[in-house]
C-alpha cells in the first residue's frame, strides 16, 4: 500500500469501479434527466433519474421481471426482454411527462448491438428522446428474437409482439 504525503486515496465508489465521476458530472451538467441502464446476467433495469442536491431521485423505471405481469413467458436476460424493458420504462417516463433524457451507461462496456443498446432502442421507440445513434442499435430481427427462434422453436417472436402491443396500448 502506498504511503506518504503525496498519496491520495480515490473515492470509494471509484475504487470499487462503480462510478466514473468525471462522466457523471458531465451528464448532470446537461440539466436533463438521465436514462440509467444496468444489465446483469438474468435481468435488465432501466431507470429515469434526475439529479437532486440531497441525492438522485428516481422518476420512474422498469425491471425485466416486470414483463412477466404483461405476459412475457421467456428468459429475462436476453435481447428482446431488454428492448421491452426499455419500452416499458419509456412508457412510464411518458406518463411522468419526461420527454428527453441523456443515456448513462456508467462503467459498462459499450458494445454496439448489445442488450444495453436494445434497452435504449426501447426507450427511443416509446417516444423518449435519447442521445444515441442508430448504428449502435441491434438489428430489428434480433430485437424481435428471431435469432432465438431459429434454434429454439418456442414462440418468442409472437410473445414479443403481444407484450409490445400491451405496453404500447397503455399510451
Amino acid at each position: 500500500m502506498a504511503e506518504g504525503p503525496g498519496f491520495k486515496v480515490s473515492h470509494r465508489r471509484r475504487r470499487e469501479q462503480k462510478t466514473d465521476f468525471k462522466k457523471r458530472i458531465e451528464l448532470i451538467k446537461s440539466g436533463k434527466p438521465r436514462a440509467v441502464v444496468r444489465i446483469s446476467n438474468n435481468h435488465t433495469e432501466v431507470q429515469v433519474v434526475s439529479y437532486e442536491k440531497e441525492g438522485d431521485e428516481v422518476i420512474t423505471g422498469a425491471k425485466s421481471f416486470d414483463l412477466k405481469e404483461l405476459g412475457w413467458e421467456h428468459h429475462t436476460g436476453n435481447l428482446p426482454s431488454a428492448y421491452l424493458t426499455g419500452l416499458l420504462a419509456g412508457q412510464r417516463a411518458f406518463d411522468e411527462e419526461v420527454e428527453e433524457a441523456v443515456v448513462d451507461l456508467g462503467l459498462q462496456m459499450k458494445q454496439h448491438g448489445s442488450r444495453v443498446f436494445a434497452a435504449i432502442k426501447g426507450l427511443e421507440d416509446s417516444g423518449l428522446e435519447v442521445n444515441a445513434g442508430e448504428k449502435a442499435f441491434p438489428e430489428e430481427s434480433r430485437i424481435k428474437g428471431e435469432h432465438i427462434e431459429e434454434f429454439k422453436d418456442n414462440g418468442i417472436v409472437s410473445n414479443f409482439e403481444n407484450v409490445k402491443e400491451k405496453i404500447m396500448s397503455d399510451k
